[in-house]
């Protein structure tokens, strides 16, 4: 079987293209950089081959999926800058690259009767309320241009393919970019208090981890929604913040504050980001680690 990734430059593509290489698939990324480059030499995918891409030009990535002819596109390219995507001037290249620029892979992968997963979000939903969002839910109505942009992916992947994963992840995080942990564990080290807000609830999503069930996934003809963040129950910011602290060793206190108090992010987000995963275990897939256990493993492998 033969896959191939797009945004290996970001968290995400870069831990699946690392998990395939340890599963010894053929796998091919791509990102729109000329080169890829992982954090640093040691981490970077060297075994496996890189193609530059642009998802955004139909044609371009026409040619590239015929010529590569994967069996599986894993699609994590994609606009994340929540806040800026906000902004007048950002939001049609916003949706140029989560919406076109997913149409444009679904089309080819019809084409070559591929498989394909694309990484959407809980900011599909509104986040209200306090019941956990099922995968298989379509009451969606997304705060932000983020969420919006996402959902009009979604929708892209649904009505141009059968044979296709859509699955929903939150609170994301990984060794290759930046992320809340990196960012709280900059600030804590400077300051000797910081806010972070305390009505936020949802659950964090470690990259290594969801990398490995992607795999799982692609492996089998198991199609649709599916919501997928690391075990060990749902938690505010602060609540993380708190264990991030805590496992760090260091002594910053942290003060809980509503969002409204906290009033920074040009972008709404949402209240509620529980996700159910349910779905997960019902169709024999393997649930990940709790995050507990995940932000242990993360900040021993970012040498914390």
């Amino acid at each position: 079987m033969k896959i191939f990734v797009t945004g290996v430059g970001g968290q995400l593509g870069h831990d699946v293209m690392n998990e395939l290489a340890g599963r010894g698939y053929e796998g091919v990324g791509s990102d729109i950089a000329p080169e890829y480059r992982g954090i640093d030499d040691s981490t970077a995918v060297t075994e496996m081959p890189y193609v530059q891409m642009d998802i955004t030009d139909a044609e371009s990535v026409e040619k590239i999926l015929q010529k590569e002819s994967p069996d599986v596109v894993v699609h994590c390219a994609a606009w994340t800058a929540v806040d800026l995507a906000e902004d007048d001037d950002k939001v049609d290249q916003v949706r140029k690259i989560n919406a076109l620029g997913t149409e444009n892979v679904a089309k080819a992968c019809r084409c070559l009767n591929s498989k394909m997963v694309y990484l959407s979000t809980d900011y599909v939903f509104d986040g209200q309320g306090k019941k956990p969002w099922e995968p298989d839910c379509r009451d969606y109505r997304p705060l932000n241009v983020y969420g919006k942009t996402k959902l009009e992916g979604e929708f892209a992947v649904s009505e141009n393919l059968d044979k296709y994963f859509i699955v929903r992840i939150a609170w994301v995080f990984g060794v290759n970019g930046r992320n809340f942990i990196k960012t709280m564990l900059d600030v804590g080290k400077k300051h000797d208090t910081v806010r972070v807000v305390n009505d936020q609830i949802g659950t964090p999503t470690y990259t290594f981890d969801l990398a490995r069930l992607l795999v799982d996934m692609l492996e089998t003809d198991k199609y649709g929604h599916y919501h997928v963040t690391n075990e060990g129950g749902y938690i505010s910011w602060y609540d993380f913040t708190c264990e991030i602290f805590k496992q760090a060793g260091y002594t910053t206190k942290v003060i809980p504050v509503t969002t409204a108090e906290y009033g920074l992010s040009k972008a709404a987000r949402p209240f509620n980001s529980r996700l159910d995963k349910k779905k997960l275990t019902e169709n024999g897939f393997t649930p990940l680690p709790t995050w507990q256990d995940a932000l242990s493993r993360y900040l021993h492998e970012i040498e914390y």
